[in-house]
């Protein structure tokens, strides 16, 4: 039976299929695919959500019914098929690139001499890989604004804490397995925490609300304690 990329997800979302791996390849598909159907939306459409292989495409089947369309999801399917097969081929538009500044050790990063000794290296090695490298976000999720960004150095790879704290700090940066990411609001988490940003990832009076997108390019920037309260940050 020939694989079909297009699957429903309840009565007001399509999931696009493009690629079965977490890959550079399937994140610039995903992102032209994106970025086709938000300059050619169809009417209904919703909201566009873009994952690590998939695009989910969310339409509003009530506007649909008034308008007089009989079958929503046919109608919405029909329209996709149409897009993809026309989007075939498109690159997507050039990444935005952000600096994130990080307050790193200390009261904000109280697991980077673990990660250090983990592997074998000192505290300032740790930043230093961890700031030099560029990373992709390749999707939105978890918790609103949280980046999930690939490209980390293995060299600085730590699991995550045997017992999870109740409660992280906003803007704490953390390393899980061979992940770094940013908790964009206060939560639980097992993360390793190295840092913390003054920067608001999630701004709900904002329009998005997530100062990251998918496709972004990251780069760390380690700052002292002084410049991450005149950022912005609290002391």
């Amino acid at each position: 039976m020939a694989f079909d990329p297009f699957c429903p997800l309840g009565d007001s979302g399509i999931v696009v299929t493009l690629g079965d791996g977490i890959d550079s390849r399937t994140h610039e598909k995903v992102m032209a695919l994106s970025g086709y159907l938000e300059e050619h939306p169809f009417e209904g459409m919703v909201e566009i959500v873009p994952g690590f292989t998939t695009v989910s495409v969310f339409y509003d089947p009530i506007r649909l019914l008034h308008l007089g369309v009989s079958v929503p999801y046919e109608w919405v399917l029909g329209n996709l098929k149409e897009r993809v097969s026309q989007f075939a081929g498109r690159k997507a538009g050039e990444a935005r690139r952000v600096e994130i500044p990080v307050c790193y050790g200390g009261d904000f990063g109280p697991d980077l001499v673990e990660v250090a000794n983990h592997n074998g290296l000192t505290p300032d090695e740790v930043i230093r890989i961890h700031s030099e490298t560029e990373y992709l976000v390749y999707m939105i999720g978890f918790a609103p604004g949280f980046p999930y960004l690939g490209g980390m150095d293995k060299r600085i790879s730590t699991p995550r804490r045997r017992s999870p704290r109740l409660a992280i700090p906003e803007g704490s940066v953390g390393i899980g397995g061979e992940q770094t990411g940013i908790y964009p609001i206060e939560s639980p988490g097992g993360w390793q925490l190295i840092g913390r940003t003054p920067l608001a990832l999630f701004q709900p009076e904002e329009n998005p609300p997530s100062l990251l997108r998918a496709g972004d390019i990251v780069r760390f920037r380690s700052v002292t304690q002084e410049e991450y309260v005149a950022l912005g940050g609290a002391d």
